[in-house]
C-alpha cells in the first residue's frame, strides 16, 4: 500500500495554532450576462423564444487602467459609463450593480421588458461586445473621440455615456457632440396587431441591432471624425452602413440562433432568415410589414409577402437617401459573406449527400447542423473582422464605397497574403454587382484593387520623415492604458506637426504631393497667413499604433497609421462672391511598418483635386436649389452638431 506524505503545517509564528496555506482563486476571465440575441418580440413567439435569450461574454476586468478598479453600479466601467435617468419622467433609476453575488450566480438579470436595471445591462453587454469586436480586428485598444474644450483644446474620453431611457420617440442615435448614446422609447403602431402588441411601449435600449449599431457611430467617430461631414452621397450613407454591417455579423456570434437558422433554411442563408435582419421589433412597431432593414430581401408591401433582393447596379447612380443607399453597401457585403460561406461548406453538403449536393426532404442531421453552423460562423467572423480592420486603410476625408472597397481589398492582403479561399474575389464580385467599383481603375482584380504598396525603392519622398520617426519608434511599442495611448500619440504628432511647420516642410515638398496636402500657399481659400506662417496649416489627425495577428497566426504586423488633413475654406459657387462657404478637406492616411519604419502605403484625396472639388461643389448647389424632400431633409442638418439625431429621427427611409 502506497501511504500519502505527510504534510508539514505551515506555522503561524506567533505561537498560534499553525494554519493551512492560502490558495490563491484566479478572477474569472469572463463576465457571463444574460440578454436578447435580438428583440424582445422574439422571446413572446413559440418559434423564437427558445433562441432569443443568449449569454453575453464580456472580459472581467474590461482592461481597467488603475489597478484595484472594478466594475462599479450603472454599470461604470472603463469604457462605458450607463446613466440611467428618464428626461420625459424626471425618474432617476436604480443602478444595476453586476458585482452582486445573486447577479454572478444567475449571469445577470433575466431578460425584462419591464425592469430598467436590465435595460442597464442590456446596453453594457451589447456595447462591450461591440467594442471587443474592433478592438480585436484593429489589434488595438478603443478610443472615443475627443471633447472639445471652451477653448481650442481636446480633452480625453474615457467613457461615453449610454442613456437608456434618453428621449420618448422611436429614435435612439449617438451624440458627438454629448459624446452619448441616447436610447429612445415609445408606444408601438396599431398597424399590426397580429405582430405587435397595439400601443404597447417598445425600448430601442433591448434590440441588439440599436445598441450595436449606435456604439459602432461612436466607434467610428472615434477613428475618422471627418466621416461625419457630408460632401457627397456616400458620407452618411458609410456611416449608417458600417453601422448596419457590424450588427448583422455579431447576430453570428450566438451559437443557438444559428444552429437554429441554419436548421430553419436547411443550410440556405440567403432565403429568409434571422441573421440577416435588423431591428424586427422597431420596424414592425412603427408599422412595417417586417423589420427595419434587411440585407437579403424585403416585404412586399402590396402584397405582405417576402421575396429576395435582385442586385441593380443603377440603384449606386440614382439612389441618394443615406439608409437606402447604405442599404446598397450593406447587401453587397452580405453578398460576398454568403459567396464565402458556400464555398467553405460545398465540400460538407457532397459529403453529406453522396456527391449530388442535394439535401433530402426532411430535417437536417444534427451534426450536419453544427458543422454548418461552425463553417457560417468563422466565415462571419473573417468578413466583419475585414470589414472593421479596412477602416485603418481608408483615406481620412471624403470616403466612398469604391475607396472602401480598396480598403478591404488591401486590409486582407495585408494579414492573408494566401487568398486560397477566394475572399477577395468574393467581395470583388459582390460590390460589382451592385455597381460598386472605384472609377479611377482599369481592372477589377483584387492586385489592382489593392492600395498601391511602396517598396523600399520607390519612398525616397518619405525618408527624412521616416528618419524622424525612426528616433521615436520605440515610445509606441507599449502603452499602459487608453489614456497613455491618447496622450503618448497626441504629444508625438504635436511634435511632428511643429518640427513639419518650423523646418521639416523643406525637405518634404515631394513628400507633400504623396500625402495629398500642400506646403506653399496658392490654392484658394488654404488656412493660414503666408505673411506670418511659413507654411498653411494642417492636422496630424491622429497616430493608431495596431498589432495585427492574422486568423491562422501568421508572423503579427506592428503597424503605425499617420493621417494628416488640410482645409481649404471656399465657395459653392466659385463665380458668386455672395455664395456659402464649404469646408473642402484633403490629406492622406500612411500605414508604416514598425519594425522598420518603412511606408506601405500613402492613401491620400488631393487638397488640389479640382474634380473632387467640383463634385462637392455640385452637391451642396443641389441642397441649395432642389425644392425636393431629400433637400429640406440635408438642409435641415448642413453644419449641425447632432447628424446621427437627424438621420435617425425617421429610422425607415421610407418615412420621411
Amino acid at each position: 500500500m502506497v501511504r500519502a506524505k505527510k504534510q508539514t503545517p505551515v506555522e503561524s509564528g506567533n505561537g498560534s495554532e499553525p494554519k493551512a496555506p492560502t490558495i490563491s482563486i484566479p478572477e474569472p476571465v469572463y463576465r457571463r450576462l444574460r440578454g436578447y440575441a435580438f428583440d424582445p418580440s422574439l422571446s413572446v413567439r413559440l418559434d423564437t423564444a427558445v433562441i432569443n435569450e443568449t449569454i453575453y461574454k464580456i472580459p472581467w476586468d474590461e482592461g481597467f487602467e488603475n489597478e484595484g478598479e472594478k466594475l462599479g453600479p450603472g454599470p461604470v466601467g472603463e469604457y462605458l459609463e450607463v446613466v440611467d435617468f428618464d428626461p420625459a419622467s424626471g425618474y432617476y433609476y436604480e443602478p444595476v450593480d453586476l458585482n452582486n453575488s445573486q447577479l454572478l450566480a444567475q449571469d445577470g438579470l433575466p431578460p425584462s421588458e419591464g425592469n430598467p436595471q436590465f435595460h442597464q445591462q442590456m446596453v453594457y453587454a451589447v456595447a462591450m461586445t461591440t467594442i471587443r469586436n474592433f478592438e480585436r480586428a484593429l489589434g488595438r485598444r478603443a478610443l472615443w473621440s475627443p471633447h472639445k474644450s471652451d477653448g481650442s483644446d481636446f480633452e480625453f474620453v474615457r467613457r461615453l455615456r449610454v442613456y437608456p431611457h434618453a428621449l420618448r420617440e422611436a429614435n435612439a442615435y449617438y451624440s458627438p457632440d454629448k459624446k452619448a448614446l441616447l436610447f429612445g422609447y415609445f408606444p408601438g403602431s396599431s398597424d399590426r396587431p397580429d405582430r405587435y402588441l397595439p400601443g404597447g411601449i417598445v425600448f430601442t435600449c433591448l434590440s441588439h441591432d440599436i445598441i450595436a449599431h449606435e456604439t459602432t457611430h461612436a466607434l467610428l467617430d472615434g477613428m475618422h471624425s471627418r466621416f461625419n461631414e457630408a460632401n457627397h452621397y456616400d458620407a452618411y450613407a458609410f456611416h449608417e452602413a458600417f453601422a448596419d454591417i457590424v450588427a448583422l455579423f455579431q447576430h453570428f456570434t450566438f451559437p443557438n440562433v444559428l444552429r437554429h437558422q441554419i436548421g430553419l433554411t436547411r443550410g440556405d442563408l440567403a432565403s429568409q432568415n434571422l441573421l440577416g435582419e435588423l431591428a424586427q421589433q422597431f420596424g414592425e412597431a412603427i408599422g412595417n410589414y417586417g423589420a427595419l432593414r434587411s440585407a437579403i430581401g424585403e416585404y412586399d408591401e402590396v402584397t405582405g409577402k417576402w421575396r429576395p433582393q435582385t442586385p441593380d447596379p443603377e440603384d449606386y447612380e440614382t439612389v441618394t437617401e443615406p439608409h437606402a443607399r447604405g442599404a446598397i453597401l450593406v447587401a453587397a457585403v452580405f453578398d460576398a459573406f454568403l459567396a464565402i460561406y458556400k464555398r467553405r461548406v460545398a465540400d460538407i453538403l457532397r459529403i453529406a449527400t453522396s456527391g449530388s449536393g442535394i439535401l433530402p426532404e426532411g430535417e437536417l442531421n444534427p451534426d450536419l447542423v453544427n458543422r454548418l453552423a461552425a463553417e457560417a460562423a468563422k466565415a462571419a467572423q473573417h468578413v466583419l473582422n475585414v470589414c472593421i480592420r479596412a477602416l485603418d486603410y481608408c483615406p481620412p476625408v471624403d470616403i466612398n464605397f469604391g475607396d472602401y472597397l480598396r480598403a478591404i481589398v488591401t486590409a486582407d492582403v495585408d494579414v492573408v497574403p494566401d487568398d486560397d479561399m477566394g475572399y477577395r474575389i468574393a467581395f470583388t464580385e459582390a460590390f460589382k454587382r451592385r455597381g460598386i467599383y472605384p472609377r479611377t481603375v482599369r481592372t477589377l482584380s483584387p492586385e489592382t484593387l489593392r492600395w498601391p504598396l511602396l517598396t523600399s525603392s520607390n519612398q525616397d519622398f518619405f525618408q527624412p520623415l521616416a528618419d524622424w520617426l525612426r528616433r521615436i519608434a520605440h515610445e509606441f511599442t507599449y502603452f499602459k492604458s487608453r489614456r497613455m495611448v491618447y496622450d503618448q500619440t497626441e504629444r508625438i504628432g504635436g511634435t511632428l506637426h511643429k518640427w513639419i511647420a518650423d523646418e521639416g516642410h523643406a525637405a518634404l515638398k515631394s513628400f507633400s504631393e504623396e500625402a495629398g496636402i500642400t506646403f506653399e500657399f496658392g490654392l484658394e481659400g488654404l488656412r493660414g497667413d503666408p505673411k506670418r506662417d511659413a507654411i498653411p496649416k494642417f492636422q496630424i489627425h491622429s497616430l493608431r499604433p495596431a498589432h495585427r495577428v492574422g486568423p491562422d497566426g501568421e508572423a503579427p504586423l506592428n503597424q503605425l497609421v499617420l493621417s494628416m488633413i488640410q482645409t481649404r475654406r471656399v465657395r459653392i459657387d466659385p463665380d458668386d462672391k455672395k455664395s456659402p462657404l464649404m469646408n473642402f478637406r484633403g490629406g492622406c492616411t500612411l500605414i508604416l511598418d514598425l519594425d522598420t519604419m518603412q511606408l506601405r502605403y500613402a492613401i491620400k484625396k488631393g487638397i488640389g483635386d479640382n474634380a473632387r472639388l467640383e463634385i462637392h461643389r455640385r452637391y451642396h448647389r443641389d441642397l441649395l436649389t432642389d425644392g425636393s424632400l431629400r433637400a429640406t431633409y440635408f438642409k435641415s442638418m448642413k453644419d449641425a452638431d447632432e447628424p446621427f439625431a437627424l438621420l435617425h429621427r425617421s429610422f425607415d427611409h421610407r418615412r420621411p
